[in-house]
């Protein structure tokens, strides 16, 4: 195993990042490559949903591709993202030359018609200390508590898929972030059922090494030793791989990393990968490399998304590029019910099929990936299969995590629905719905994380 630290580092001029975003889009490079209709749908989008790219991802871009080519679509704020109505309405105002108050008001209108916050992540999952909500964290399932650092909630470019888009809006109020380290410590050792702290945003690893640090040394405390893995979700892998090569601070990162990793906890790294292209150049595989060399395990997650990487062709590539570098293959989610949803959404008997003809094409090592799964309101519901059930053709589905714990791993049957994209729009095969949290969360009043769910029946409707 090398050092986590290598001579990486000269006297040449080393990458420094450059964003883009509505503010100084005729900076960009390349802006010159689009027309001035696609121009004018970035501006107008983007006052809605959030935009921000950088000079690394401008260069994966097949610009002779676009507006078909996959990153772009990543990256890039299309027309369709927003209805006709409200994309006129924005459109109007900017070309009247509205004041900016006037633009955000409008566009706040927009995004609240948007589901903003899927599957009762403000209400449901926020846990409480001494009485007192913790906003910065989520605890929805017993062995998983969620940490949100305030200086992590933004990213090194934005998803156009993004479920948490509502938090780099701007809104302060609708935004999960916590300073407060201290609490979080003081939470856990309250919770000895927790053995996993997964530390989000945004992104983490946007944070500077210094700032990082405090956070994850917390956690070798005495006092912890039930938490057993520290999970970073980060997209930081692709989206900015200089950020383990070239930043200043990327040596330091890598020992921090390398500290936290030989502590006998298993730092995990919860890398977003979208396509295989992602994954293909050169810095990418570098600093892949790198954090295995730290002693980083690092896990693949990715919705399914429309014009994306909507096809088992991507996936068993990325899949088996992924396994070939080291990198377990861990999830393929069902885009969430959120933001420009009806631009991205799949069925979900397409989703399957799509899992299932790209997972019989790879080898055992990337049978590791599961999915497809909806990330809703009762839990991780896996889309196991399609099948016959008394002469009627249904869904198989599975709770892969859920708010009541004894409910995990246990099948049940839904219609078949050729056109369904989400879990509130299947129907039982017997019966008025699914799952009924209502007296559960009732009963827990404004918060209710799994604790609140245990033992209770929850088979009739679900909701977003």
């Amino acid at each position: 195993m090398t050092s986590p630290v290598s001579a990486l580092k000269t006297k040449e001029s080393l990458p420094r990042i450059h964003y883009y975003s509505r503010a100084n889009l005729e900076k960009m490079p390349c802006l010159d490559r689009l027309s001035a209709e696609q121009v004018h749908a970035i501006r107008v989008v983007s006052t809605v949903l959030p935009f921000k790219v950088n000079q690394y991802m401008l260069s994966l871009i097949d610009w002779n591709q676009v507006p078909r080519d996959p990153i772009f679509q990543l990256t890039f704020p299309q027309r369709a993202m927003l209805s006709p109505e409200h994309f006129d309405r924005m459109a109007n105002l900017l070309r009247s030359q509205a004041s900016p108050g006037e633009v955000q008001m409008a566009a706040r209108k927009i995004q609240k018609e948007l589901n903003p916050h899927p599957s009762g992540q403000m209400e449901h999952n926020v846990p409480t200390l001494d009485g007192q909500r913790l906003p910065g964290m989520q605890h929805k399932y017993q062995q998983t508590v969620l940490f949100f650092p305030a200086q992590g909630q933004t990213c090194h470019s934005y998803c156009t898929f993004c479920f948490r888009w509502a938090q780099l809006v701007g809104q302060e109020e609708v935004r999960f972030a916590s300073r407060q380290v201290e609490t979080l410590v003081e939470y856990l050792k309250r919770h000895r059922e927790v053995t996993d702290v997964l530390i989000t945003g945004g992104d983490p690893m946007i944070m500077p090494t210094r700032i990082l640090q405090g956070y994850l040394e917390a956690l070798l405390q005495p006092g912890l030793e039930h938490i057993q893995n520290i999970r970073i979700g980060t997209k930081s892998v692709s989206y900015w791989p200089y950020r383990y090569l070239t930043d200043p601070d990327a040596d330091e990162l890598l020992l921090l990393l390398d500290k936290v990793a030989s502590s006998g906890k298993q730092l995990a790294i919860m890398a977003h990968y979208n396509h295989y292209r992602e994954l293909e150049s050169e810095p990418a595989q570098r600093a892949v490399a790198r954090l295995r060399s730290a002693g980083c395990q690092i896990r693949c997650q990715s919705p399914l998304v429309r014009h994306i990487n909507d096809s088992p062709e991507v996936w068993e590539r990325m899949w088996k590029l992924q396994t070939r570098l080291g990198l377990v293959p861990y999830y393929m989610f069902v885009e969430r019910d959120t933001g420009p949803r009806n631009y991205f959404e799949v069925p979900l008997a397409r989703a399957h099929e799509i899992f299932r003809q790209a997972y019989r094409r790879v080898s055992g090592l990337a049978r590791t990936v599961r999915g497809p799964s909806m990330s809703a309101t009762p839990g991780k519901i896996l889309v196991e299969g399609v099948a016959e059930l008394g002469g009627q053709k249904v869904f198989v589905l599975k709770f892969l995590q859920a708010r009541d714990p004894n409910l995990v791993g246990q099948p049940f049957f839904a219609r078949f629905d050729p056109e369904a994209t989400w879990f509130d729009q299947l129907k039982p095969v017997s019966g008025e719905g699914f799952f009924n949290l209502a007296p559960a969360l009732a009963a827990a009043g404004q918060n209710a994380p799994y604790q609140a769910c245990e033992g209770q029946p929850l088979f009739a409707a679900a909701s977003r």
